[in-house]
């Protein structure tokens, strides 16, 4: 009994999947463009995205230049947004705001082209070039628009973004420094620095630029060494100076302690 209950229902839902289907395929093989408008905008409204989009793109060249139009290319772009393809999204809405710079939702649509690539942009140990790219995009929004209530979300993207291109540029740095590359190790931390002057993570830069360098004086010629440790002591005290209640000082302070040893050893040697 069970089983033949199943094989009813398993029947009912593939009836109703064929209806369904062949609703939707009547829909798209209608000449009538109004009637496929109000059945796209049906399917939009019940957020069934899929379909919304497929009967939106035929629309879209059949409609250009019509009053629907506009109403029409803005759904079309946000059909794609809800169905996660933000590559496709991200080009629709930027192209909205090129073709209708005076809409009411131009400013909008330029956010959400943005967003976008924001949505687009990978975790931070991947290629960060889609990272990069909507960055761009964020700060040129608020740019053009810096009186707009989006600026603060724009501005918490642009942060965050920020941080996954740091955390990828930190990685590196610490990869180098793990397989005894100081100098590159020494190279990146500083640019880290230069790319992000507010980082939370400035004291721990420069005592891995410290620490870089000490190493870098230990591995190098014995003419070379000097240079090296006078720039682990130059690293130390930018940290001293900067970040006095870092948690890094005390061990910063015992490498010091070390380097300026090593000095003194040279020095006398040269004596």
């Amino acid at each position: 009994m069970r089983k033949r209950l199943l094989n009813l229902l398993y029947l009912l839902m593939a009836v109703v999947a064929l209806q369904s289907c062949g609703g939707f395929e009547k829909i798209r093989k209608s000449s009538d463009v109004n009637y496929k408008l109000t059945k796209a905008n049906e399917y939009y409204d019940k957020k069934d995205y899929q379909h919304a989009n497929m009967l939106y793109k035929e629309l879209m060249p059949i409609m250009k230049s019509t009053r629907n139009y506009e109403a029409l290319f803005y759904k079309y772009a946000y059909t794609f947004y809800y169905l996660k393809d933000y590559v496709e999204a991200s080009y629709y809405f930027k192209n909205f705001t090129d073709y209708f710079p005076t809409s009411k939702d131009a400013e909008e649509c330029e956010f959400m082209s943005a967003v976008s690539l924001y949505k687009y942009s990978p975790k931070y140990a991947l290629d960060q070039t889609n990272t990069m790219k909507s960055l761009e995009a964020l700060k040129s929004f608020v740019y053009k628009y810096p009186k707009s209530a989006r600026v603060v979300d724009a501005n918490k993207y642009i942060d965050e973004s920020k941080e996954k291109l740091e955390n990828k540029q930190a990685d590196a740095a610490k990869l180098y420094y793990n397989i005894n590359q100081f100098k590159a190790a020494t190279v990146t931390y500083k640019s880290i620095l230069r790319n992000y002057p507010d980082t939370k993570y400035g004291d721990q830069y420069l005592y891995m630029i410290m620490k870089a360098n000490y190493k870098f004086a230990k591995a190098s010629v014995p003419e070379k060494q000097e240079e090296r440790y006078i720039s682990a002591l130059s690293a130390y005290r930018e940290l001293k100076d900067t970040y006095p209640s870092s948690a890094y000082i005390a061990d910063a302070e015992k490498l010091q302690s070390e380097t300026d040893n090593n000095l003194k050893k040279i020095r006398n040697e040269h004596k």
